[in-house]
């Protein structure tokens, strides 16, 4: 199914010496007609020297961060379907036929590898719960079509990659292109596949609690950047709450004996609901532009060929 369709594998790339070689010659065993572009990341252990050498294209990206490496790869690279794989050799590049033919017969704009531990050094346990933790809220904040989130192999479309507005830099960039593709409501589908511990000398550059905070920062300011109407209004409903909560005793005491006593406290409740009303109209506002904005990134999205 992939003759006569330009196919990149993107393999971003940031102190992989010890790996790249093998990523490389597996995804040139598995999909001998795509273009592989390995993009080095200011590593320090040689990795791009050693890439230079496997008669793939080799570039490097000066800007750290995941993130700037995929706009970089985006931004450069022309093909009908991109393949993005880590360089740590622990995806199983068997199944990157399965994935592309997914993408292609069932016309879809994302392809996501779900991972199948096959080692229990696959996984450290706090990855593994901070993965469920981290997708499940996507799932339950923007839709629930996406699974695994953050794995770090994926088919797109050529739609998919030249109508995405990357903003994240670090590793928040999977959370980002899976809110890209469910906001816009594209076609997504799933292969699942081996996933293996790295090899012996070779580190993982996430920190579970660090990158985890990072994430579900993202995630929230996301959830605020897309859906500004849902979260002004948990903001105003909270603030009215505590508002009625404060008014009500005051109620109490004026209805019983006609004075108002605690008239500070009903200051501070006047107050608190007038910001609660502001949210909500903020809200509002936010709203209609983001709307305006999905329009513009949709016909982005359409006008790709």
């Amino acid at each position: 199914m992939t003759c006569g369709i330009n196919i990149a594998v993107l393999i971003p790339c940031y102190n992989e010496a010890l790996t790249i070689t093998q990523v490389v010659s597996d995804f040139k065993k598995y999909l001998p007609e795509a273009d592989i572009y390995v993009y080095d990341n200011n590593s320090t252990d040689g990795t791009f020297e050693v890439a230079s050498k496997l008669g793939v294209h080799v570039k490097k990206e000066p800007l750290q961060g995941k993130g700037a490496v995929v706009r970089r790869m985006f931004r450069d690279i022309n093909a009908d379907f991109y393949l993005m794989v880590d360089g740590d050799c622990t995806y199983d590049a068997a199944i990157s036929k399965d994935m592309l033919n997914s993408a292609i017969e069932n016309n879809l704009d994302l392809v996501n590898a779900i991972r199948i531990e096959n080692s229990d050094k696959a996984y450290r346990s706090g990855h593994r719960l901070g993965n469920k933790v981290l997708t499940g809220t996507v799932r339950k904040i923007f839709g629930n079509r996406v699974q695994d989130m953050l794995s770090g192999y994926k088919v797109f479309s050529k739609r998919f990659v030249k109508s995405f507005p990357i903003s994240e830099v670090g590793f928040g960039i999977e959370t980002e292109l899976t809110i890209h593709a469910l906001e816009l409501e594209m076609p997504v589908g799933h292969v699942e596949g081996n996933y293996g511990g790295r090899p012996e000398g070779s580190e993982s550059k996430l920190n579970t609690y660090r990158d985890g905070f990072k994430i579900l920062s993202l995630i929230f300011r996301l959830f605020k950047h897309e859906r500004p109407f849902t979260f002004f209004s948990i903001i105003t409903i909270i603030l009215w709450l505590i508002s009625l909560g404060m008014f009500i005793p005051v109620l109490s005491q004026y209805v019983e004996s006609g004075l108002v006593p605690r008239f500070p406290t009903l200051i501070i409740a006047s107050s608190i609901a007038i910001i609660g009303t502001l949210s909500f109209f903020t809200g509002l506002i936010l709203n209609t532009v983001t709307k305006g904005r999905k329009e513009s990134k949709f016909l982005c999205y359409l006008n790709v060929k």
